[in-house]
């Protein structure tokens, strides 16, 4: 069942528009194979996006922090995923995965076949995943790479949150067409591609900090959810 969210949240001052728990973020490890992730059963929340959609800007407003996401100068050539440990009083929480950004042709064949089986392993059998954060340009909506990308972690049943960046382009109005447009295409479009767990969407802008109460808000829940099994605290 795909349940799609909305969101209109205004911006607010910085002090109190994201998470303690994000603002703790630091760089744990870097992984160029599936063997290279680190073990153990932290929840682990991943971020993907085509290059140039504003994905290591979304990471560093979310967390409070300038650098902790890097982007590379040359689109499509960073073939890692960096981890970022999250947790308050010095105990680890979670992990957050900074997935390389995709769509660029600038990279030879054979690097994004490994990169693709990569990505595509990790997504579907990266048992410490908890849910999959889409970063989309809200001017051009989901495009067949993000569906392709979907579709890998369609085995994993992920629940999906779409942050469609740079609504600051938009209108107000031209917001809220755009996103009930991506709304209506995953309605359309989820069951092709596999996804059956819960999926929202809403508008985000890092340059008005709008939307970032509610990115960390999701963020929040699936990395503080109980495990299966344990009770709720």
């Amino acid at each position: 069942m795909t349940n799609i969210g909305n969101s209109s949240t205004p911006a607010t001052k910085a002090a109190a528009d994201t998470s303690p728990l994000l603002q703790s973020a630091r760089f744990f490890t870097t992984a160029a194979q599936f063997n290279q992730l680190p073990a153990g059963n932290l929840p682990e929340v991943a971020f993907v996006g085509r290059s140039n959609a504003g994905k290591s800007t979304a990471i560093n407003v979310l967390c409070g922090q300038r650098r902790l996401a890097f982007s590379s100068k040359t689109p499509g050539r960073t073939q890692h995923i960096n981890l970022f440990t999250v947790g308050l009083g010095g105990a680890s929480a979670g992990l957050l995965a900074d997935l390389p950004g995709y769509g660029y042709a600038s990279v030879p064949l054979a690097t994004k076949q490994r990169w693709e089986r990569f990505i595509a392993q990790y997504l579907a059998q990266r048992a410490q995943l908890v849910g999959l954060v889409l970063i989309a340009d809200s001017r051009h909506g989901l495009t067949p790479l993000d569906w392709t990308l979907l579709s890998y972690s369609s085995p994993a049943a992920l629940p999906v949150h779409v942050l469609l960046t740079k609504a600051d382009k938009l209108t107000r109005s031209e917001q809220h067409a755009q996103a009930q447009a991506v709304r209506d295409d995953l309605q359309r479009h989820a069951a092709g591609a596999g996804l059956m767990a819960p999926t929202s969407v809403q508008m985000f802008s890092a340059t008005k900090r709008q939307g970032l109460l509610e990115a960390s808000q999701v963020l929040e829940d699936w990395l503080q959810a109980p495990a299966d099994g344990e009770p709720a605290v």
